[in-house]
């Protein structure tokens, strides 16, 4: 391949305000941009013929996965190999024409993998960098393996849990993002909700975290990264607040319980003989839920906050409506409500027994047409 002379080699700050946009919740430093969450990345308007970027990965089991997007469609999609190294964007394209690219993180926060980072540092490029126009919303996601798009790619049936079968495209939240015109972002995490986890394991609940850049990951490299530091949630305030939690807390119920291999503690969401929720089980669930909600107010004081939960099925929707009723009684907050999301199907199950792709366009359909008058009179 014949070099291209005419390559800039362009440190992230050096691109140039509003010719670089970050997407996702970062630290906010750019030399180099570390990629925590979903869905997060970079995006250019590229005047050129070619571009390329400076990647960097590590992982101690599982690997970083992007996906690159020329002009709003998806044109590629890799595996990030651990290392520092060059990856081509595009080339050999029409010079004297802007391109829009995305560079987006398909996979999540991996909580369980504490070597697992991906990081851009450059850019190389062969013409001229255009502003990157602001979007009217801004819509934050919270949620779990639904919402981290694990098996929304991937051939029906696929068993292994990889970073392969994730997906942040094949997504309901970018999907709904897409469909109302708003830039978003995701903090979620596959097995997690708002009071345990599907095993049990109190610990792994995405609210006690949720103050943080990233801070249910582990490990002294993501905490340089600055994975654990506070979030400057100031430099960006939603319109709109997603929550998609409750799927893995109803899951706890039919599951063995949780130990503590320190302390030898257990921790078990218990059943009745009858097969129906404990009533101080699930109570402490509703007020985990409660908590969050004013959590999420005091985080993101103008948001509307929708608990739009579904999709793997809807058992714990009765007590979201109580705990959803109660912070409203409580606070007078008018600005929180709840949707259901449809149902998964055997016509539009995807991967891992996940919904598929076909599942989360129909989730993203009803989701954005619901919260779209919600967001008139709100755009910036």
């Amino acid at each position: 391949m014949r070099p291209n002379v005419n390559l800039i080699e362009y440190a992230l700050p050096d691109i140039g305000a509003g010719k670089l946009k970050v997407h996702g919740r970062t630290t906010g430093e750019l030399d180099p941009l570390t990629l925590f969450w979903t869905g997060s990345g970079i995006e250019l308007n590229a005047k050129g013929s070619e571009l390329w970027i400076e990647v960097e990965a590590g992982y101690d089991t599982y690997e970083p996965w992007i996906s690159i997007l020329i002009d709003g469609e998806p044109v590629s999609r890799q595996m990030v190999a651990a290392g520092r190294h060059w990856a081509c964007v595009f080339r050999g394209m029409n010079a004297s024409v802007a391109k829009n690219v995305r560079i987006v993180k398909d996979t999540q926060a991996m909580s369980g993998d504490p070597g697992c980072f991906l990081q851009i540092r450059a850019a190389k490029f062969d013409g001229e960098f255009l502003p990157v126009a602001e979007k009217p919303y801004r819509i934050e996601f919270i949620g779990d393996s639904i919402t981290s798009g694990e098996g929304a790619i991937g051939a029906v049936g696929e068993e292994d849990w990889i970073p392969m079968w994730f997906s942040a495209l094949r997504n309901y939240t970018a999907l709904t993002a897409e469909a109302l015109n708003a830039e978003y972002r995701v903090i979620s995490q596959s097995g997690w909700g708002v009071l345990t986890s599907w095993d049990n394991n109190p610990r792994a609940n995405v609210p006690d975290y949720y103050e943080q850049v990233c801070g249910l990951l582990q490990g002294e490299r993501n905490e340089a990264l600055g994975a654990f530091r506070p979030n400057d949630f100031a430099a960006w305030q939603p319109d709109a607040v997603v929550v998609n939690l409750g799927t893995n807390d109803g899951g706890a119920f039919h599951s063995p319980a949780w130990t503590d291999e320190a302390t030898g503690a257990t921790h078990k969401q218990r059943l009745n003989e009858d097969g129906t929720y404990h009533e101080e089980d699930l109570a402490a669930f509703e007020k985990a839920a409660e908590n969050f909600l004013a959590k999420l107010r005091r985080c993101n004081g103008k948001a509307h906050i929708v608990w739009a939960y579904g999709m793997l099925g809807a058992p714990m929707m009765p007590a979201i409506y109580r705990a959803v009723d109660a912070y409203a009684k409580r606070t007078g907050d008018r600005k929180v409500s709840v949707f259901q999301l449809p149902n998964m199907t055997e016509e539009t199950v995807g991967a891992r027994a996940h919904p598929g792709a076909a599942a989360h366009e129909r989730a993203a359909r009803e989701l954005a047409g619901y919260i779209r008058p919600l967001l008139t009179g709100s755009g910036r």
